[in-house]
């Protein structure tokens, strides 16, 4: 049996047989059509039946669906899915796109790219994007060409967002590299001074006078706004500052009305407070604000690229809400550009400390006019600082040189470095140490020490920083006789801690030696009496104050034969030492002096919050709270008085100047009398529960003795 031998098929008889098959898989939308047919010719090889398949594609575009857009997205779709089947060649979607609008209208042009943003995932493919990336930005760049910038500013747009999206972030092509300015953007205008003032005539209800002087200053801002480094001149950034003065008191002096029906600019202010509280209160989804924006942008029909500079014109620019917020705009992105650190500027371009003030302060003054210019200016103003936020983190990266974004691979994760702790300023650290209440020295050792309480003099005195032993204890350490220096220090001692230092005053010729060592065995004997004052004293400190007692004993005839050799009588002598007794005896009075502040527990503080009231956020504030944490504390306790309450029991349990006095003194400042007062009143009555729990520990201490 002999085996038949099929031959290749010509160019025109595989087109005629893939046309067909097109037909009917387009109409079914199944690629498999395509697909059988295209395998029936196994004779040709790939190569040879690629391009008859291409062909049939762009001729059923151009002869069948040229009028039916939506017909051409599907038969889009169709070549992509024959391009993964491996039928046609992988540039041929894009070439579709590319020739139907070689064809087609402008308007017809904006539809269909539609499909090719829809799309912009099936281009960002591995299949797609290293074969057609090329053919897609010159298609865009060929629509670019057609177009007018000042009358398809959007579609122009369009296309410009879809190159953004489909390029990566890295693509040098689509950056500006070098920080280049566009100086053809010139801006033209000028009049006859006497001709504006004719056709300025008609125009009422205008509060600011709009005269050559005023037009000409306006207009020529335009030149700094499109080359930013005529700033860094001198007489440049003079005439600069002048000019912008006076066009942004003149928008300040000219204020705008809200165009919406029945609304004001007061209205406008509660509204968007409101809706502020309601995005934190209620958590409004990215889609619904999506969504929100979309149709806000839809209800604008009209987009302007560059207005125009007809002196005619100039009054009723000022009272456009859209003409204000872009002249507003473009001052504050020349402020940033001004400030920020641009690797290609030239080292000169540097601003002056009185240019930096004069920035810093009219930037102010333009977030300012930009919330007072309605409609939703507090919104839009917000939206504009965030912008400018990301624009500032773009010209890091293109600092750093446009580094390439790349997902981390999973394999070599680790952990990363612990990130060095920037360092605040100095300002800062000042600032927030003096929020606190606290000392800030520049070292954190200094810093600690000074701040290890709030009255340095008052820590001094305690007595953890007592470091002088006991005068009776360094008596009886052993010594050689003729020792001066222990002899100076033991006398310093008696002087700080034992009357006995004035006792042998009137005699002068008698040994230091001798007399410490008299003050010694009066100190011993002044202990054994004391223990023997105090019941049970010799069961608990048995051996202690058996020790006491035999050293006093064995001491006591040479005290009593030290005395007579003095020629003092023993009955003085013995009234002295129960008068020192008496004295050492006495409480002392400065300790009282000292005593904790009066602090409020939390039942004493839920009766003063109610007398506090709605002020109890500026008493925070005053104490040293922050908005964020008085914001804690009203959330966290909602009900009435709540967040005041936590608030004052956080303050006495963590601030060491809490006290019911400094709360007083604080109310008073604020004007909150009646709470003032009500404090005070505590204060007395703790003063004479204390004084009171004294008296009673002082009567039950006599009826023990």
């Amino acid at each position: 049996m002999n085996k038949i031998i099929e031959k290749p098929v010509d160019f025109s008889g595989l087109q005629a047989a893939f046309a067909k098959s097109l037909e009917e898989g387009f109409n079914c939308q199944d690629v498999q059509i395509l697909r059988k047919s295209y395998d029936s010719f196994t004779a040709n090889s790939d190569h040879d039946k690629k391009s008859p398949m291409d062909q049939a594609f762009r001729e059923m575009l151009m002869f069948k669906l040229s009028t039916d857009l939506e017909k051409v997205g599907a038969l889009v779709k169709l070549s992509v899915d024959a391009v993964r089947a491996e039928i046609v060649s992988v540039t041929i979607p894009v070439v579709l796109l590319g020739d139907i609008f070689e064809t087609v209208t402008l308007d017809k042009c904006e539809r269909i790219f539609n499909y090719v943003e829809e799309m912009v995932e099936v281009w960002k493919e591995e299949v797609f994007f290293s074969s057609c990336k090329n053919n897609i930005l010159r298609m865009c760049n060929d629509l670019l060409r057609r177009l007018s910038r000042a009358q398809n500013t959007v579609f122009c747009g369009r296309i410009l967002l879809f190159l953004s999206k489909f390029f990566p972030f890295s693509e040098r092509s689509g950056l500006n590299i070098v920080s280049e300015f566009n100086l053809d953007n010139v801006t033209e205008y000028g009049v006859n001074g006497k001709d504006l003032d004719d056709t300025l005539e008609d125009i009422e209800d205008i509060p600011i006078r709009i005269d050559y002087n005023l037009y000409c200053k306006f207009w020529s801002l335009q030149d700094f706004f499109r080359n930013p480094n005529q700033c860094y001149s001198k007489a440049s950034w003079k005439m600069f500052q002048t000019h912008a003065t006076t066009v942004l008191e003149s928008f300040g002096s000219f204020k705008l009305e809200d165009p919406r029906p029945g609304s004001t600019n007061n209205e406008d202010f509660v509204n968007e407070e409101a809706s502020d509280k309601m995005d934190i209160d209620l958590n409004i989804s990215d889609t619904l604000i999506k969504k929100e924006i979309e149709q806000s942008v839809r209800q604008a029909e009209n987009f302007f690229a560059k207005f125009l500079t007809n002196p005619k014109l100039l009054a009723l620019q000022l009272s456009d809400a859209n003409f204000r917020r872009a002249v507003l705009v473009q001052f504050l992105i020349l402020f940033q550009y001004l400030q920020i650190t641009v690797k290609f500027k030239a080292e000169s371009n540097t601003l002056t400390p009185a240019q930096s003030e004069f920035i810093k302060e009219t930037e102010t003054k333009v977030y300012q006019l930009l919330e007072e210019t309605p409609p939703n200016g507090k919104r839009f103003a917000r939206t504009v600082k965030h912008m400018l936020t990301r624009e500032e983190m773009w010209n890091n990266w293109k600092n750093e040189g446009c580094k390439e974004f790349k997902k981390p691979d999973e394999s070599v994760i680790s952990e990363p470095p612990p990130a060095k702790r920037e360092r605040k300023p100095l300002g800062d650290c000042l600032r927030d140490a003096t929020r606190q209440g606290k000392f800030f020295l520049g070292n954190d050792v200094l810093t600690r020490l000074w701040n290890y309480s709030p009255d340095n003099l008052q820590a001094c005195k305690s007595e953890e920083r007592n470091f002088l032993p006991q005068v009776e204890t360094y008596l009886e350490s052993s010594r050689d006789k003729n020792d001066t220096s222990f002899e100076w220090r033991a006398l310093r001692l008696l002087a700080r801690q034992s009357p006995h230092f004035f006792t042998f005053v009137n005699s002068p010729s008698y040994k230091i030696s001798d007399y410490l060592d008299a003050v010694r065995k009066r100190l011993a004997k002044e202990r054994l009496d004391a223990a023997k004052q105090i019941p049970g004293a010799l069961t608990t400190n048995g051996n202690n104050t058996e020790s006491i007692m035999n050293s006093a004993e064995t001491n006591e005839q040479e005290t009593v034969a030290l005395q007579e050799q003095e020629g003092e009588p023993n009955e003085e002598g013995e009234l002295e030492d129960e008068d020192e007794h008496n004295d050492l005896e006495k409480p002392d009075e400065d300790n009282n002096a000292h005593s904790k502040p009066l602090t409020a527990n939390k039942e004493q503080v839920e009766e003063l919050a109610p007398l506090i009231g709605d002020d109890w956020k500026k008493l925070g504030k005053k104490l040293g709270y922050t908005a964020d944490e008085l914001l804690y504390f009203e959330t966290e306790h909602p009900d009435r008085d709540g967040g005041c309450i936590a608030m004052l029991v956080n303050w006495f349990g963590d601030d060491d100047d809490a006290s019911l006095d400094n709360l007083a003194y604080v109310l008073e400042g604020l004007e909150i009398n009646t709470a003032a007062k009500a404090v005070k009143a505590l204060i007395e009555r703790l003063l004479k529960a204390k004084q009171r729990e004294d008296e009673l520990a002082e009567s039950a201490k006599d009826k023990n003795i």
